[in-house]
């Protein structure tokens, strides 16, 4: 495996390019900055040796910070392994360290892409699932907005029949950024809905077509039957739709978000993971147990209130909002 040694220099460099982007990060991830990150700095100054009770609170503060469990313990292992071999005796030489196997965590030896998996041959198809009050539907019309911004045109289609207000509120959400909803009032049969949308699509020539479905988790078996339905139907009209499937997620329910995302991987194709109220949540490394333990990567990031602050995930920018004040 490649060490990313050097790594805020790496990134210093890098952000410097994007200044709007970096500060919206900057801002998004201040709550888990502060609560982490200064506690960090501030374990070091405590330290004059790394010891075995360094590493027992440092454990502590980086699952206070949600990464999960399971990812601290393969990371202390990782850490203390790279602490004996490189004979590291400081806490305060530690920090880069720190970062680079946090890094190394997310990546990998993957090489991950966040660009959505256009169709060449017709409308791309995106399915969103995810339970209820997670910011779903807000987060497709902020999707739809930054797709507009591109130049694509976008069709929304409100597949999520059986959750109250549901498809009313994507039909307010589609006058606001003036994209057109599909919807059908005599049917609550999702499939038929997304039937009509993507014909409708097809026939007009959209570039996307969001879709919008219910996420019952309490009822799998119910919903995995009908996440198979869309699909069917999506492949019947469109090869290969649905070309991605996201998962829209809360950030501040922390590990219970987890435990959402390994249940919908059991049930459906997930292709990637859209994170909402990150900042909001001071335990911002959800982000890092999502990718090991789920092994889906974060597409989108929700960083705020406008549809401006749903960011396309960088993990560059992530790592750089999460300790610009130690580099």
């Amino acid at each position: 495996m490649v060490r990313i040694m050097g790594l805020f220099k790496k990134i210093k460099s890098i952000i410097k390019k994007d200044d709007n982007s970096v500060a919206t990060y900057e801002k998004g991830l201040s709550k888990t900055r502060k609560s982490f990150v200064n506690k960090l700095a501030n374990l070091s100054k405590e330290y004059d040796e790394i010891n075995d009770n360094y590493f027992e609170e440092l454990e502590e503060l980086l699952i206070n910070a949600d990464i999960g469990v399971n990812t601290v313990m393969n990371f202390m292992d990782k850490l203390q392994s790279r602490v004996s071999k490189e004979k590291i005796t400081s806490p305060s030489m530690l920090t880069e360290i720190i970062v680079d196997e946090l890094f190394i965590i997310y990546v990998n030896e993957e090489i991950i892409t966040n660009k959505i998996n256009y169709n060449e041959n017709g409308p791309t198809v995106i399915l969103f699932v995810g339970v209820n009050g997670v910011g779903k539907t807000t987060t497709i019309a902020k999707l739809a907005s930054k797709l507009k911004k591109e130049k694509k045109s976008v069709l929304l289609v409100a597949a999520d029949t059986f959750r109250a207000g549901a498809v009313e509120q994507l039909k307010q959400w589609g006058k606001r950024i003036d994209c057109p909803v599909i919807s059908d009032e005599n049917t609550t049969d999702p499939a038929s809905v997304v039937y009509k949308g993507l014909e409708y699509a097809k026939n007009n020539d959209y570039d996307v077509v969001l879709i919008d479905t219910a996420g019952r988790l309490q009822n799998k078996v119910n919903l995995m039957k009908e996440l198979e339905k869309i699909n069917n139907v999506g492949e019947k009209i469109i090869p290969g739709a649905p070309h991605e499937t996201f998962l829209v997620i809360d950030a501040t329910t922390g590990q219970n978000g987890i435990s959402q995302a390994k249940a919908f991987k059991e049930i459906t194709n997930l292709t990637g993971i859209i994170l909402t109220k990150l900042d909001g949540t001071a335990k911002g490394g959800i982000v890092l147990a999502i990718k090991d333990e789920v092994g889906v990567p974060v597409r989108y990031i929700g960083l705020g209130e406008s549809a401006d602050d749903l960011q396309t995930f960088d993990i560059e920018k992530y790592i750089y909002g999460l300790f610009k004040d130690m580099m």
